[in-house]
């Protein structure tokens, strides 16, 4: 039947444009690039036709195949197991996470489930290691298992010189497709419409008959050659019944059904396991013919079903109409005889799956056996199929107290498959059924983690609150989690200062852990302390915590690290604050928890501003950029808007600040309002610009925050002294005080005594500012101590003193490239009597790069490989390669060990 859609030229009737974009595509993929098609359309619209034309275009290349399978769209991984299974003997040479990746999400191996994006990588990987050209075919898309779909529209969007294809032929763009190259295919145009319809009528047709038919198919080519299949003159003659087009596929099943119909009832059995059997194994099909009594031949199906290596239908509609057109109880027939056949050690999923569709009622036994699948699923990562085994087991449980654990256990699931609504529902199964105590506080946990999961909001804290409270008496480990969980949520919304007290003290009501503290217990305690008790009694606890913090098990990490690695901020230890922060960039990237990491990096970038390193901050953004892209989590621009702040790039700072106050603000989330308010307090002391600086510090400052609230009060203190405003100085000189004297670091004691310096002037505070700072890597807090000794030396007639400071600051902000500042610093020494020319910091040579280009000069300069760098980068070997030759262009270099000597360490920063 397919043959008849050619026409004498080998194209495909009426399809010249898209065999030649087929084509087109072809010889990229021969030229050594890398191309991406989603081909869609209607039902019978001719895409599979066009997938078939691709294949047979694509000598020379090797060719993977998959199809999306309806009732597979719960199972994880079926699609990509499909399209990798003829690869699966290169799984030895992909990089260790990767394989250990794959091999568990395919059931190879035991282990925890891998991350969504680090499955996506190995893919890439191993499509990438192909040593022919790659054309992955994967038809029916729109059937494609969730967990399949997200890693291949991953993997299409990092392609670019591997020399491999990847084509999707679906109905409708899911999620994972949207804004991939794409090729539309639509009807037929009229005349090609007739053409087409002429191969399948033998006989000549009146025009009008022949217009008609044309018309109400829409130029559909499937419609053409289908609909009028065993239809008489004269039934062709009344029309096809005015077709709607939305109606189209319903006409084409039933024009399937009927040729069905018209089949023995043993053909139509034969039919029907087929369509309830998604492997396509012909061996387990005939098992389950065999146990149903069916003869093993296909020859009474009317070309409708195809068994040779697989068994395919004629068209994926053939399959869905015999399907749905059954009786109930005939599809439970055939699918217990579907289970039987399968086998339990090898497929026990798909058995239990069967198992569940051929049930007529609740059932114990295969609520169990949907129970044991979800364990599995969860286990390869199979997210989305978890949750639907266990959803399905508890509407299979008859014992009521079972159903509420199960259905607990589903919310969880389905929360962690992205659900929100579906794990609300399954909450609300399991309030309803909960019999114990417990039962009803695994109910409320598990909603106030959705409530969390749904965005920092005001529902989530209380909700926090109360199920750790009501955790203790089950679990004080996990109670003490929560709580963390809970105060961190609180104090990040920086709204409710009641709601951070009541956590704060329900944390110090806690019973001491016999023994020594847990690092957990000092970051609890210290946390606690800082809202009920200030941070003298505070900072004692939390230090103590922060060695503890450095060696963090990775699962405390992955849980709760997020909260704890602001207790070095809190104390003031800048040298720890990155060490953490880079240490739990290490483990997450290592652990593949890919959605958490762009947060982690930005936390780590805007530490390393600290440094006065913003060509390493810029590379930490773009990674974190890159990750969030990948993965489509939304990040906020904290380090770009940092660094834009340092820099004194107003116009850029200014779009940054305006957008992260709007949508955090609208978002309820007022930390982001601190942190972009402190940066416009910055940007505008750099320009001098004091009356903008001490409005933006002052709204920093008076949110109720923890952290950068406090690194905003000296730039008030510097605003207001410049304003003369002494009584706004003195007292957030004052608050400074409180934050900084206890912690008893050389960067909190630098940055107290240049803000004490501003208002009781005298040599002694500010040479102990550039002395303390001097001990610390910050450069560009102590090049503003320089500045504002210069500044105030010269106010006080001390010119020669003045200047030696000033030119200090000058040449420390220029090479940090703190633009803003360092004009600030020439127009005083201009005013102090020294002529001094305007310069701009030099272009770094790591700046020609791109940021991509950067990010892969620093890592191959400090010693990765490719693969290693792919991994980090989420990019095949191939593709780093191609952007490494780039970066030798624009260097002058030809080796990797040059790099070292035009990208010294101290301009672009460690990768490590």
């Amino acid at each position: 039947m397919r043959q008849k859609q050619y026409d004498s030229g080998g194209l495909l009737v009426g399809r010249r444009a898209e065999c030649a974009a087929l084509d087109g595509l072809i010889a990229a993929v021969r030229a050594g690039e890398s191309r991406v098609l989603v081909v869609h359309g209607a039902p019978g619209v001719g895409k599979t036709a066009l997938l078939h034309h691709l294949e047979g275009a694509a000598s020379g290349l090797r060719v993977l195949r998959a199809v999306g399978v309806e009732s597979e769209m719960e199972l994880p991984y079926a699609t990509l197991h499909q399209l990798c299974g003829p690869l699966l003997d290169r799984l030895p040479r992909l990089p260790p996470m990767q394989r250990e990746a794959l091999e568990t999400v395919f059931g190879l191996r035991a282990g925890t489930p891998p991350e969504r994006f680090l499955v996506g990588l190995a893919v890439l990987s191993l499509v990438s290691d192909e040593a022919l050209p790659l054309l992955c075919l994967l038809d029916d898309a729109q059937w494609m298992d969730q967990a399949s779909a997200q890693v291949l529209g991953f993997v299409a969007r990092r392609l670019l010189a591997e020399s491999v294809a990847l084509v999707f032929g679906t109905r409708r763009r899911g999620p994972a497709l949207l804004g991939l190259p794409d090729l539309e295919v639509a009807g037929l145009r009229d005349a090609d419409s007739h053409a087409l319809l002429d191969t399948v009528t033998h006989s000549a047709l009146d025009r009008h008959i022949r217009d008609r038919i044309v018309a109400e198919t829409r130029g559909n080519p499937l419609a053409l050659l289908e609909l009028p299949r065993g239809l008489t003159r004269t039934q062709m003659a009344g029309g096809l019944g005015l077709l709607d087009p939305d109606d189209l596929p319903r006409k084409i099943e039933e024009s399937f059904l009927s040729r069905v119909a018209g089949l023995s009832a043993q053909s139509r059995s034969l039919l029907l396991i087929a369509a309830a059997e998604p492997v396509g194994d012909p061996l387990l099909l005939w098992r389950a013919a065999d146990r149903l009594g069916l003869p093993a031949a296909t020859d009474g199906t009317d070309g409708l079903l195809a068994i040779e290596e697989r068994v395919t239908f004629r068209h994926p509609l053939v399959r869905s109409a015999v399907y749905h057109a059954a009786e109930a109880a005939e599809r439970r027939t055939v699918h217990l005889a579907l289970a039987e056949v399968t086998d339990a050690a090898a497929d026990p999923d798909r058995r239990a799956w069967h198992l569940a569709a051929a049930a007529a009622g609740p059932d114990d036994t295969v609520a169990a056996e949907l129970e044991r699948s979800a364990e599995r699923a969860q286990s390869r990562g199979g997210l989305a199929a978890a949750a639907a085994f266990l959803q399905r087991s508890v509407a299979l449980t008859t014992d009521v107290a079972l159903r509420a654990d199960r259905a607990v256990t589903a919310a969880g699931a389905t929360l962690l498959a992205g659900d929100l609504e579906g794990a609300r529902r399954y909450a609300d199964i399991a309030e309803r059924e909960a019999r114990t105590e417990f039962q009803r506080v695994g109910a409320h946990l598990v909603r106030a983690r959705i409530a969390f999961a749904a965005g920092l909001n005001q529902e989530a804290p209380p909700l926090l609150l109360t199920a750790a409270r009501r955790l203790e008496p089950f679990d004080m480990e996990l109670a003490r989690e929560t709580y963390l969980v809970a105060w961190g949520a609180t104090a990040l919304l920086a709204a409710d200062a009641d709601s951070l007290l009541a956590i704060s003290k329900a944390i110090k009501a806690l019973p001491p852990r016999a023994g020594e503290p847990h690092v957990l217990d000092l970051v609890l305690q210290g946390c606690a302390l800082l809202v009920t008790d200030g941070r003298e009694v505070a900072v004692p606890v939390l230090r103590r915590a922060v060695p503890g913090l450095m060696e963090l098990p990775a699962a405390d990490v992955l849980k709760w690290g997020w909260v704890a690695n602001g207790v070095s901020s809190a104390v003031w230890d800048d040298r720890a604050m990155r060490a953490i922060y880079r240490r739990s960039a290490d483990v997450i990237r290592a652990a593949g928890a890919l959605t958490e990491l762009p947060f982690c990096l930005a936390s780590l970038g805007t530490a390393t501003t600290w440094t006065g390193d913003l060509a390493a901050s810029a590379t930490i953004a773009a990674e974190a950029d890159n990750v969030a892209a990948a993965t489509g989590v939304p990040i906020a621009p904290y380090v770009r808007l940092r660094m834009a702040a340092l820099r004194g790039r107003a116009e850029e700072a200014t779009q940054l600040i305006a957008v992260t106050v709007r949508e955090a603000g609208a978002s309820g989330q007022l930390m982001g309002v601190t942190v972009a308010q402190w940066a416009a307090a910055v940007l505008h002391n750099g320009l001098g610009d004091y009356a903008r600086a001490m409005a933006a510090a002052r709204a920093s400052t008076e949110i109720a925050e923890l952290w950068v609230s406090v690194w905003a009060l000296p730039e008030l203190v510097e605003a207001a002294a410049r304003l003369g405003d002494e009584g706004t100085a003195r007292e957030a000189l004052d608050r400074l005080a409180e934050a900084a004297e206890p912690c008893d670091t050389d960067w909190a004691r630098g940055v107290l005594a240049r803000s004490r310096a501003l208002l009781d002037g005298g040599d002694g505070l500010f040479r102990e500012a550039i002395d303390r700072l001097g001990r610390t890597p910050l450069r560009p807090e102590l090049a503003r101590a320089h500045l504002l000794y210069g500044e105030w030396l010269r106010r006080e007639g001390r010119a020669a003193d003045a200047r030696d400071h000033l030119t200090t600051a000058y040449e420390m902000f220029v090479s940090i490239g703190m633009e803003a500042f360092a004009e600030r610093a020439r127009r005083e020494l201009l005013d102090a009597g020294t002529t001094v020319r305007r310069q701009r910091s030099e272009l770094p040579v790591g700046d020609q790069l791109t940021e991509q280009e950067r990010q892969i000069a620093v890592l191959v300069r400090d010693g990765f490989s490719n693969p290693e760098i792919g991994a980090r980068l989420f990019l095949s070997p191939r593709t780093v390669e191609w952007h490494l030759r780039k970066v030798y262009a624009k260097l002058g270099v030809t080796s990797r060990r040059r790099l070292r000597d035009v990208l010294p360490l101290t301009e672009i920063g460690s990768s490590h």
